[in-house]
């Protein structure tokens, strides 16, 4: 087993420290989530599974010309709180410019460790696609053009979903259930979170689950293609991450792998949702919707 420095892994995967005005980052989400469940049409705490924490929040995308009969593509966003933190209600903010694009989209929550494993917290998500499949048409989704989006953890669970059996779980899925999948500062490799102390207490990783759970690891996925994505202003360790994973799955499965100037740990989010450092027309909003228009 590779040997790692405790002291090193805690300043390159402490993002709260990296980033010190992180507070402020947190109270935006908050303030621009609310005004978004204020202000899109959306269902909010729909049940995807049986556990308390298995809810999904969906904003419907206005209804336009641009519209298919089969209803409009979909983003499943999955946030990111290193499996342990954050909720799906701080990341509504996502919404609006997706839903402006013409996307409908699913934010669902997921219970946190150390309640649960990451193993677990991947299924509960598998549980969260196979109900959009199943039901997003009735909110106007077309569950044929199904794109994952996921941040930092968010972005390890979207790359894990794209690498999904969907057969093994439900027999009627269909193999490309996820047709594409975007991670922005994802996390693909965990042998490196087990051994970051700060993280230890919470996530008690074990090295069957380190196996069982790096998409880095895993087979390249046989449908679809990944995006990943990191700041330019993230730690040494998520930009390997994020050139890691166009090494393990290759360049046709995954494309794009690119440092985004500028940007730190959370506001490339906020570059997602058109609003990071005041600005609009960004690289990551625009990588989006490329995702979004290969599902046509």
């Amino acid at each position: 087993m590779t040997r790692f420095d405790p002291a090193w892994l805690d300043s390159m995967y402490n993002n709260r420290l990296l980033v010190p005005d992180f507070p402020v980052h947190f109270a935006n989400w908050v303030r621009l989530s609310a005004q978004a469940r204020a202000s899109q049409h959306c269902a909010l705490d729909l049940a995807y599974g049986p556990g308390a924490g298995e809810k999904l929040d969906v904003f419907q995308a206005p209804k336009t010309n641009t519209t298919t009969k089969a209803g409009a593509p979909v983003v499943v966003f999955i946030h990111g709180g290193y499996w342990r933190a954050l909720d799906k209600a701080d990341h509504s903010f996502v919404a609006p410019a997706l839903n402006a694009a013409g996307a409908t989209v699913v934010v669902p929550n997921y219970d946190l460790c150390p309640a649960v494993s990451i193993p677990d917290i991947t299924l509960q998500m598998v549980r969260a696609l196979a109900w959009t499949w199943h039901h997003i048409a009735r909110y106007g989704g077309d569950p044929g053009r199904i794109t994952v989006i996921g941040h930092s953890a968010g972005g390890h669970l979207a790359a894990m979903m794209l690498a999904c059996q969907w057969s093994v779980f439900e027999p009627d899925l269909p193999a490309d259930l996820v047709k594409n999948a975007l991670s922005i500062s994802g996390l693909f490799e965990l042998e490196s979170i087990m051994h970051t102390p700060f993280l230890q207490g919470d996530l008690r990783l074990t090295d069957e689950q380190v196996l069982k759970a790096s998409p880095a690891w895993l087979p390249a996925p046989r449908h679809g293609q990944l995006y990943s994505v990191a700041g330019g202003d993230e730690s040494a360790e998520f930009k390997r991450q994020n050139a890691l994973i166009q090494a393990a799955w290759g360049r046709p499965c995954v494309p794009i792998a690119e440092n985004l100037p500028g940007l730190n740990h959370f506001s490339m989010v906020e570059a997602l949702g058109q609003f990071a450092l005041g600005q609009t027309g960004h690289r990551l909003h625009s990588l989006a919707l490329q995702l979004l228009a290969k599902t046509a």
